[in-house]
């Protein structure tokens, strides 16, 4: 029987086929106790489980490739350190020793205890990894009945899940899922980012999901409506055939914008810039006629280890980065490491209370300022084989940055005498994600050759809204007066001192808003190379003369809405 089922589109496109349903993962394991001249055999049983975990996590990461390897590998490493937790580790051979319980039921316990510490803590984000752990024990609990962690003959097939965690996305993809529903889950996580950059089709929030959907449903799921249709009548697929070809359509015209400027239809220009984290980005950029590199990751080089890399190391892949662009500029982010990012070197705090708002950015890097110093040496390097820009991180201020620019030109001397080619000048831009900057932009933009405005920060510390919790959801919005009232002010100033202001979060790569970040004065946009053309399309289709006329009334809006309506307005020119 037919059914409509609502939820939220969190990665556009269309996908028919049947349902696998997962419930959510429960360890439903019944008390157990083993004999005293058991014990040994349980903990071999139990460490033989983790170290097949381990193997199959590194297995996933050496099969990634590209963007994947960074995204998704920032995950896989912190799920490797919660294999590694001497908490975890330590605490189950306890509960099998002293207790004398079997390893299932150890799981089971140490996994509620931890539960517990994570359901105390008052940070949201530190809350949100309980949903690591559960994956976690999960593929250690499968493994200790030898049992394969992955969804086994889902080629063709919509997983149908409470949530879905970004280190399953690149599995799921690769085993031929064809679209993700999940009751949970928010358009703004990181799953969802990762989806888009996949092209899988997800829907999130679809709160019937589990208790309407059976397995072998045919589902009809529609990313971008968030709608899903249980066993499509005939009208169904006639419109699901309608939406495929106009996709196909799309894609076509998009095809052929390629070698087409990004030009607005009263004739300027706007400059779309790559964001990238490998050379395959890089080609992909450079083949469609990206202005250069807008964000170039560094956190790869540093996340996958034990040890730091050394200048030379840094060097060379920043120099193929350079020479992969044939000449264009490629902006590289200093280290962006912090408690929120898996790291094994060590540099990282660990146990911050509050990660996000903790030593992360260019606050890491002056804590650490010998790794620093290596990096701009091998960034500095690199720029002798074409044009490089330096972009720091998680500023504040003014002080910040004429400490690295005191660094930068200390590195530069030593470079030099040392007989070292570099560049005469290296632009030095910041990022502004943290309010403060934002709003006393006007008392260090004489420090700096560019700013990029990384929104995915700045929106959730603006609203006090982590964007990874579900129950803010609605309220984490860029669509806010005031996220609009303070953009439109960072790029005014910009404007005023002639200091280009690029855009490089996931605001910049939504085509839906390219209207209106045109009215706020926008002219630089760094986006993920899967979604350029699309946002070239967006910009050869405005008028800008006619955006800068209604830009007066975006910014008059109160609400939400008011902002949505002057959009609807400004696309149906």
């Amino acid at each position: 029987m037919r059914a409509l089922l609502p939820g939220h589109g969190a990665s556009r496109g269309s996908a028919l086929g049947r349902a696998r349903v997962r419930l959510p993962h429960v360890l439903d394991v019944a008390e157990q106790h083993i004999r005293q001249d058991q014990i040994d055999d349980e903990l071999a049983r139990l460490h033989e489980a983790v170290d097949a975990t381990r193997r199959e996590m590194h297995s996933l990461r050496a099969r990634l490739h590209g963007a994947l390897a960074q995204e998704v590998g920032e995950f896989l490493d912190l799920h490797a350190l919660l294999l590694d937790d001497p908490e975890l580790l330590h605490g189950l051979d306890q509960l099998i020793r002293a207790g004398r319980y079997t390893a299932d039921y150890a799981l089971r316990l140490q996994r509620d205890r931890l539960a517990a510490v994570f359901d105390g803590m008052d940070d949201a984000y530190l809350k949100s990894r309980m949903d690591d752990l559960d994956h976690v024990i999960g593929r250690i609990h499968a493994h200790l009945h030898q049992r394969a962690t992955d969804t086994p003959g889902v080629a063709g097939e919509v997983l149908v899940s409470d949530n879905v965690a970004p280190s399953e996305l690149a599995e799921l993809q690769q085993q031929g899922v064809v679209a993700v529903v999940t009751a949970a889950g928010s358009a703004l996580s990181h799953s969802a980012i990762l989806a888009r950059s996949l092209h899988l089709p997800l829907v999130v929030g679809n709160t019937q999901a589990l208790q309407r959907i059976n397995d072998g449903d045919v589902l009809l799921v529609d990313g971008s409506t968030g709608e899903v249709v249980v066993n499509p009548d005939p009208d169904d697929l006639r419109r699901y055939r309608e939406r495929l070809r106009d996709a196909a359509r799309e894609q076509r015209e998009l095809g052929r914008l390629r070698s087409k400027p990004s030009r607005t239809r009263d004739g300027v220009d706007v400059a779309l810039w790559a964001n990238a984290e490998s050379l395959e980005d890089v080609a992909k950029a450079h083949a469609l006629g990206a202005a250069g590199v807008g964000l170039y990751r560094t956190e790869f080089l540093f996340l996958q280890r034990r040890e730091l890399p050394g200048e030379d190391e840094q060097f060379q892949v920043y120099r193929d980065l350079v020479l992969g662009m044939s000449g264009r500029p490629v902006t590289i982010r200093t280290l962006d490491l912090g408690a929120d990012k898996a790291d094994r070197t060590g540099l990282a705090i660990g146990d911050e209370d509050n990660p996000a708002l903790g030593v992360r950015g260019v606050r890491l890097a002056l804590a650490h300022v010998e790794v620093f110093d290596t990096q701009l040496r091998a960034i500095l390097r690199a720029s002798a084989y074409g044009p490089v820009r330096i972009l720091v991180p998680m500023v504040s201020g003014r002080e910040e940055l004429l400490e690295v620019r005191r660094r930068l030109r200390r590195a530069g001397l030593q470079l030099r005498k040392q007989g070292h080619e570099i560049a005469g000048h290296v632009e030095l831009g910041a990022m502004i994600e943290v309010p403060a900057a934002a709003i006393a932009f006007h008392g260090f933009v004489d420090v700096v050759d560019f700013v990029s405005i990384g929104t995915n920060d700045l929106v959730q510390y603006l609203l006090a809204a982590d964007r990874n919790n579900e129950a803010l959801g609605e309220l984490y919005s860029p669509l806010h007066p005031g996220v609009l009232r303070l953009l439109r002010h960072v790029i005014s100033i910009g404007a005023e001192h002639k200091v280009p202001v690029a855009m490089c979060g996931e605001m910049a790569g939504d085509a839906t808003l390219a209207p209106m970040l045109l009215a706020l004065g926008l002219r630089e946009f760094s986006l993920h190379p899967a979604t350029l053309l699309e946002l070239r399309k967006a910009i050869r289709d405005s008028d800008l003369s006619d955006l800068q006329s209604r830009a007066a009334k975006l910014l008059q809006a109160r609400d939400r809405a008011g902002i949505e309506r002057w959009l609807k307005a400004a696309t149906s020119i």
